[in-house]
């Protein structure tokens, strides 16, 4: 004040202790920060912001309570990464702010895949399989009756359009109850086949492919099939019928 000069003032949630709980008190009530440098230190809105860490799992719902109360900015990390448990995640606040908002005021959410597939092939950073938005499995559907509901109204069991907003169609993993019409969504969907050149449900290939797979059921296999594995099986049908997909390799799942 006496030299007119901004100073940012920075919350730091270290050891990710802060709570949103209602009745909590300072020094764990994240409101109760907030609120008090605001309100009893006069520290202006916009030069505000909280950094949390993710010891309890709250670095997201911390970091949202944090605005909602006045902070004017959130430290975030790309996909969490941060000293032991991680930081706030960049890309959970920005649908955070998204479903505040109700608009994502001209973010292009489809950089957040390119930017994980960058980490991952040229940075070789392992990102866990089931992380929100960014894991190889968070929009993989593994139920058969889920499967069945999610290829007929994708809303069902989508969390949004993930194919708009993150260049990411919703799959199924496939099983012996998958059915034909599961297998041939799942080649849609991973080969990215649209219009005419989505696979029938009765294609030769298609019905071969489920022979196979029950096969491995048959001889008492529990758990789904995996993407290599699929694509093996593919590879090598696609020769057998005369099918024109392009060749993949898939490293092999560990998750």
């Amino acid at each position: 004040r006496e030299y007119n000069i901004p100073v940012k003032i920075r919350a730091c949630d270290t050891m990710g202790y802060g709570v949103n709980f209602s009745g909590a008190v300072v020094p764990r009530s994240v409101q109760g920060i907030i609120y008090a440098l605001i309100s009893n230190a006069g520290v202006p809105s916009e030069y505000l912001e909280w950094h949390g860490h993710n010891d309890f799992y709250k670095a997201v719902v911390n970091s949202t309570t944090a605005w909602l109360y006045g902070a004017c900015g959130v430290n975030c990390s790309l996909f969490g990464i941060g000293e032991r448990t991680g930081n706030t995640p960049l890309e959970a606040m920005v649908f955070e702010y998204a479903q505040l908002k109700g608009t994502l005021d001209g973010m292009d959410t489809t950089v957040i895949t390119e930017l994980a597939e960058y980490y991952k092939k040229e940075i070789h950073y392992k990102i866990p399989h089931r992380t929100p938005f960014v894991g190889k499995n968070f929009n993989v559907t593994r139920a058969g009756v889920h499967a069945d509901g999610l290829i007929k109204n994708q809303e069902i069991y989508n969390i949004f359009d993930t194919e708009r907003f993150l260049n990411r169609p919703p799959l199924v993993s496939v099983s012996n109850t998958s059915g034909l019409a599961g297998i041939a969504y799942w080649i849609d969907t991973f080969y990215h086949l649209n219009g005419d050149k989505k696979m029938d449900k009765n294609d030769p290939m298609v019905i071969y492919l489920k022979d196979e797979i029950d096969k491995e059921y048959a001889e008492g296999r529990v758990t789904v099939m995996t993407d290599a594995e699929l694509v093996s099986l593919i590879n090598e049908a696609k020769k057998k019928f005369n099918v024109d997909l392009p060749d993949v390799v898939v490293e092999t799942d560990h998750d």
